[in-house]
């Protein structure tokens, strides 16, 4: 998730490069001078050498006169040579997760870390034995013959989600009933993450909405009051939380962010955060630590001087990268609630669920709750039963199996790749141990323990198993590591940046293609990309319909809503010009009154660079943006939308 420590004192320069210090203790007031120095000349010559180096003094004003893929990637590792560094990303990509070569797919419209690989998918051969990979150890399969098709997709998910009731505060304080399975994957999930048993409970939520809604209403809003977020963009766990939280009493609040560069005005957000009389119970601070739309990456100072004013602090970790917890230095400012997600294989299937932790020190202050969003997970087998078995509706059923596949693209859903295995009749059965095996779990703190077969079927018996929780998706990431993860990313996102600034419509008087929202170039900057094309006018091409057009050329986009931005007086007539109302068809102008400022906004394309996005996504991308330089090239694709897919053409 993001940028902290490996010690009590200082933190890794996001993504590994720098030390910067965290703390200003007067022991190492020198040391940490210097690494001040050393992190920003850092951060400067990389800011300087993409600017210089990419595409040099060049305008591209025809999508024909691109420089091919080839022509740009040996510019591009001329600007950045350690990419070659991170060819084992390449490897992964090619081994475990072929469907999207072989598909030509270029997924960018979502973020999140992925439980399990294709190839694991996939792999549904009972004689196989599949034993956890640690680490350190593993060894990729290798892929199929590039003539081959790919294998055939089970449409059985290793395990779904089933709806709970129960108070959140009693689950904390006690747990619940919950199978040996889903004891393991809490396992395997906290490890992953660095958070420990002793500190942190958890419980699996329905997804990131639900999360945010059930801790909403049971924090107490009667004692502390207010609800502080710091969100750039629309967001619909949010608006959850913030309806949720009103209706019970809670006086909510939001930062801005300053037109252009959508910096947090920290004036203002000072203002709201720090108080007067230290120790009087403020509420809920909720951080997101970056922007998931603009890829801004927001100061973790505030955390701390939130927790000394007194609020309690919630962080939104579902836009960090997969390995970014490494660096979060949870020790350092321990947040009383934490929210990520997990979806289940990268592009092919991104429904799953969601994760809330809550400080156990916390837990008592929680008032009892029982609203919807707990979940179980189910295996495959046990699902099958409770269809057999249930007096429920058909649509209770269906709901039920199909739980973990209505979420948004940003959650998570899982596999199991251990003990329970498909028949080649479709079935899927618990099979009997032979011999003791070590499994992920237990290498993460679990021993064996017996395991319950009723939880599986109608039979009383019990034995001993060990259940081998293999997610190689996290695998992979491990293996892979924060550095190599955030280095490549780095050099991705800031080369697609610099080249879509290179776009100018012809004979127009510099009038640009592109309009990126946040950061631009930047050593620091998140992978996520908020960008509007406008034509040859100056007039935006709606969002949708890039996106739209973006799928027809096999590129996954989608587009957000950017809110919560302030303008100075400097920018009001451009702020009449591209502010719009949410949910409107098109932009209006807007009158700067106190209860439309929630509504106000700008919708944007948004992109998303994962650890397996390569550099001929990031050029796909860049080529499909310059087809726009084309000034008839929306209507020539609509023309063609038109013919392809009515029965009549209105010529």
């Amino acid at each position: 998730m993001q940028s902290s420590c490996r010690n009590e004192g200082s933190v890794l320069c996001l993504n590994g490069c720098c030390p910067t210090p965290l703390l200003n203790l007067p022991a190492t007031e020198n040391k940490v001078s210097k690494a001040r120095s050393t992190s920003s000349a850092c951060r400067h010559n990389f800011a300087a050498t993409t600017t210089s180096s990419i595409f040099p003094n060049t305008k591209f004003t025809n999508h024909e006169s691109l420089p091919s893929l080839q022509e740009s990637f040996i510019e591009f590792t001329k600007a950045y040579p350690k990419y070659s560094d991170t060819y084992q990303a390449d490897q992964i990509r090619a081994q475990e997760y072929y469907h999207l070569s072989l598909s030509n797919h270029t997924c960018l419209d979502y973020i999140g870390i992925g439980l399990f690989s294709h190839s694991q998918e996939q792999n549904h051969d009972p004689s196989r034995k599949q034993i956890a990979s640690s680490s350190s150890s593993f060894s990729p399969p290798p892929p199929p013959p590039p003539s081959s098709p790919p294998p055939q997709k089970s449409d059985f998910p290793f395990f779904s989600i089933s709806y709970k009731t129960g108070n959140l505060k009693t689950l904390l304080l006690h747990g619940g009933q919950e199978s040996e399975f889903e004891s393991a994957m809490k396992k395997r999930i906290m490890g992953f993450l660095n958070i420990s048993e002793n500190d942190y409970s958890m419980v699996f939520t329905a997804n990131r909405t639900s999360a945010f809604k059930l801790l909403s209403e049971a924090y107490p809003f009667q004692s502390s009051r207010k609800l502080l977020t710091v969100y750039d963009y629309q967001s619909e766990a949010v608006e959850a939380m913030i309806s949720s939280s009103e209706k019970r009493g809670a006086k909510t609040m939001s930062a801005e962010f300053s037109w252009p560069r959508l910096r947090i005005q920290s004036a203002k957000l000072r203002k709201m955060v720090v108080s007067k009389r230290k120790k009087k119970k403020r509420g809920l601070f909720v951080f997101p630590l970056h922007s998931r739309i603009t890829g801004a990456r927001y100061p973790y100072l505030w955390m701390s001087i939130a927790q000394e004013n007194g609020w309690h602090i919630l962080i939104d970790a579902c836009a960090l990268g997969p390995k970014d917890m490494d660096s979060f230095g949870l020790s350092l400012f321990r947040p009383d609630f934490l929210i990520c997600s997990f979806y289940k294989v990268f592009g092919d299937n991104p429904s799953g669920f969601g994760c809330l932790f809550v400080k156990n020190s916390t837990i008592p202050i929680l008032e009892a709750s029982t609203g919807p969003g707990i979940v179980n997970l189910v295996t495959a087998k046990k699902l099958s039963w409770l269809a057999d078995e249930s007096s429920g509706t058909d649509t209770e059923l269906e709901q039920t199996s199909r739980a973990g596949l209505q979420e948004d693209k940003l959650s998570t859903s899982s596999s199991f790749s251990g003990r329970i295995q498909m028949t080649d009749s479709g079935r899927f059965e618990l099979e009997e141990s032979t011999e003791p095996k070590e499994s992920e779990a237990s290498k993460i703190g679990e021993t064996e323990k017996t395991v319950d077969l009723t939880q599986y079927g109608n039979s009383k018996s019990s034995r001993n198993e060990s259940f081998e929780i293999e997610c190689r998706g996290l695998d992979l990431v491990d293996s892979l590591g924060l550095i190599l993860i955030t280095s490549r990313a780095r050099y991705l996102i800031n080369w697609l940046v610099s080249s879509l600034m290179k776009l100018d419509h012809p004979d127009t008087e510099g009038i640009h293609l592109v309009k990126i929202y946040g950061p631009k170039i930047k050593f620091d900057r998140g992978p996520a990309l908020a960008f509007n094309i406008f034509d040859w006018k100056g007039e935006k091409v709606e969002p949708v319909l890039v996106q739209k057009l973006a799928d027809r050329s096999n590129i996954s986009l989608s587009y957000g809503f950017l809110q919560n931005i302030w303008f100075s007086d400097k920018y009001t007539e451009e702020k009449e010009r591209i502010v719009e109302i949410k949910g409107s068809a098109s932009v209006k102008t807007v009158k700067n009154r106190k209860k439309d400022k929630a509504d106000q906004g700008i919708t944007v394309v948004t992109a998303a660079l994962g650890f397996l996005t390569n550099f001929q996504d990031t050029y796909k991308l860049w080529a499909f943006v310059a087809r726009f330089l084309d000034a008839d090239f929306v209507e020539k694709e609509r023309w063609r939308y038109t013919a392809l897919n009515q029965k009549t053409v209105e010529v």
